[in-house]
């Protein structure tokens, strides 16, 4: 399509466009080329040339054109200052001033050049004109055999950040292997290391019949800048894998694990913390890194497989923690996964007890601080629940275990529904109170969800505002159908919150408010529900006891009853034991240390789970879109 010079003249305008830059190669030649050809066609006035004709006339994709022409005609060339004692110059000629017929502009002339500032800068220039700021690379040797595989030079500068590499021998051959780059790390972003590279050489220094540790001795002693000779791997690995974001749904700590590659490499995570998984390439080892420290160089984390696998071997059985040191009974053996155990070196500078109580079903309050806090019916609907579900919810939590919930951020857009607010803390701790207290503040945008019975109805309730009062056989039809999010029988009646319940509050376009058990949590997290679960703590024992003084529980005798220590230590060690099991599952937790001060915290919670974006479960999402 691109004739030649000869066929038609160009035009003025592209005369003009066409004067710098070599004419041979040049990109303002191509363009004025095009230019002709596109002419033909316009003068035709065929559609859809006409725009392409105009940018391509553009002055300023003109002007950019020639700065890339003057860039690619002297980019080979080497620039070399003119004068390399720039400030020595400065002095003769300003001897020569002073011997010369003094005038005013002398006189300017001479107080310039000896001016400190002119001073110092003409010294800078002589300082950087004086330096050879070509990389030093060793002189290639003359006898170089055919066979010589081909290397790579790599130049590192140490700083405070990680190279982020790993490094193994390789026992067949006993060659020194780049096991991993880390994402985040300086070799990854240097963009020059790669799994796989063989090491040849560092600073200097052959690492043949070198271990691991060796070379790492080498390196630490090094300062400054790390020189690599390295062979490169046949295959470059190419990550075109999407990053993903997940839930940990347990916790790890590299150190209690005898399998990681790596153990300076791993990287512990809690539960409830929200990892970027930015490999998934090794089956066993991913790279991930917390995103709270996204800018952070990233660490080794056990698969999806591989703690599963961990799990069902009973590895990590007790809550783990990072300041006990746990010998696992269990170890995976070689014949059943080989690729487990490598010596990577890291290239750096019981079940819970619920004691039941028989309180009232109608009225179970307590006084804090001289006021009365009305609990209700929740507390003993939860203290019997527990005893028929507690075995099945266990079992159920076992056999189901996920160790990573995939999750994206979510933002609720004011149309649709608002997100279920579900409390959680051990009894006593005032969840009930601050449940009453946030739907008082303002009935209108807060409510709760009207529960279920099989109990009659008595003379001053109504149905559909105290219960809903339905037949044995239709509330085991909720149940069975798993519309029930919790239930439970009290003194031969059963009670429960379904579904239908809470779906009613939300179509009214408030935001509904339950307090639930945490073996319960589970069956809310629904697309449907989106539930925003807030965990009540109560303080540290001395402020506990301190804060509870004068707190007392009233039947509906009217018996006083006062916290005592072993009631205190009671909600304590329940706080701790739903944290350790169910801290996965927990959005946000208030410690209620001061009433007032938790409800206004409750509040701000709240109304950012509904108006800010949040990390929820992946299938809530796709569910909606189904």
């Amino acid at each position: 399509m691109i004739q030649s010079d000869k066929a038609k003249g160009p035009s003025d305008k592209d005369m003009e466009f066409s004067t710098s830059a070599s004419p041979e190669n040049g990109f303002s030649r191509i363009l004025r080329l095009v230019l002709k050809e596109l002419d033909v066609f316009y003068r035709r006035d065929l559609a859809g040339l006409q725009l392409l004709y105009d940018l391509l006339q553009t002055p300023w994709l003109q002007a950019l054109l020639k700065v890339y022409d003057c860039l690619q005609e002297f980019k080979e060339k080497k620039f070399i200052p003119h004068c390399l004692d720039a400030k020595a110059l400065c002095s003769e000629v300003a001897e020569i001033l002073h011997k010369t017929h003094n005038s005013s502009e002398i006189q300017e002339l001479r107080q310039i050049l000896q001016g400190p500032h002119f001073k110092a800068l003409l010294s800078v220039h002589d300082t950087v004109a004086q330096k050879d700021f070509e990389p030093l690379l060793p002189p290639l040797p003359d006898d170089i055999p055919k066979s010589e595989e081909a290397m790579r030079i790599v130049c590192l500068v140490k700083n405070q950040q990680s190279l982020g590499v790993t490094i193994k021998l390789q026992e067949m051959t006993g060659d020194l292997l780049v096991a991993r780059v880390f994402h985040g790390g300086l070799a990854e972003k240097s963009g020059l290391l790669y799994a796989g590279d063989k090491l040849v050489e560092v600073n200097g220094i052959s690492v043949e019949g070198l271990d691991p540790e060796q070379v790492i001795h080498i390196l630490a002693l090094s300062c400054g800048t790390v020189m690599f000779k390295v062979i490169p791997a046949s295959d470059t690995p190419i990550n075109s894998q999407k990053m993903v974001y997940v839930r940990a749904m347990t916790e790890y700590w590299p150190q209690e694990d005898p399998t990681i590659p790596c153990m300076d490499a791993g990287l512990p995570f809690q539960k409830g913390d929200i990892l970027q998984i930015v490999d998934q390439n090794d089956a066993l080892w991913w790279q991930a890194r917390k995103l709270s420290d996204s800018g952070a160089c990233a660490g080794l984390i056990p698969s999806n497989h591989l703690l599963k696998r961990k799990h069902r071997e009973f590895w990590w059985s007790q809550p783990s923690q990072p300041h006990i040191q746990h010998k696992s009974p269990i170890t995976i053996s070689l014949e059943e996964e080989d690729d487990i155990k490598i010596d990577e070196k890291c290239v750096e500078t019981d079940e819970e007890t619920f004691e039941s109580e028989e309180l009232s079903e109608d009225k179970e309050e307590f006084v804090s601080n001289g006021q009365l806090l009305i609990a209700g019916f929740r507390r003993s609907l939860r203290r019997s629940r527990l005893k028929s579900n507690r075995y099945a919810q266990a079992c159920s939590c076992h056999a189901g275990f996920v160790p990573y919930e995939t999750v994206v951020r979510y933002q609720r857009c004011p149309s649709d529904k608002h997100r279920l607010i579900v409390l959680v803390g051990p009894s006593g701790v005032g969840v009930n109170e601050l449940r009453r207290q946030l739907i008082e503040h303002d009935p209108t945008h807060f409510r709760s969800a009207v529960p279920h019975t099989t109990r009659c109805k008595r003379s001053y309730e109504l149905n559909g505002r105290e219960y809903h009062y339905v037949s044995k056989e239709t509330f085991e039809n909720l149940v069975h159908s798993r519309r029930m999010l919790e239930h439970s029988e009290y003194k031969g009646h059963l009670y429960g919150t379904s579904v239908d319940s809470v779906n009613a509050v939300l179509e009214e376009g408030k935001i509904c408010v339950l307090d639930l058990e945490p073996q319960c949590i589970q069956v809310t997290r629904t697309h449907e529900l989106k539930p925003y679960v807030i965990f009540i703590k109560p303080p540290k024992m001395s402020y506990l006891k301190q804060s509870r003084k004068n707190a007392k529980i009233i039947t509906e005798y009217f018996v006083d009853m006062k916290f005592k220590d072993e009631d205190l230590q009671e909600m304590e060690d329940l706080a701790q034991k739903m944290e350790t099991q169910f801290g996965q599952f927990f959005d946000h937790m208030i410690i209620n240390d001061n009433l007032q001060d938790a409800c206004t915290q409750l509040l701000s919670a709240v109304q950012k789970a509904q108006e800010e974006p949040q990390w929820i479960p992946a299938a809530w999402i796709s569910s909606d879109t189904v």
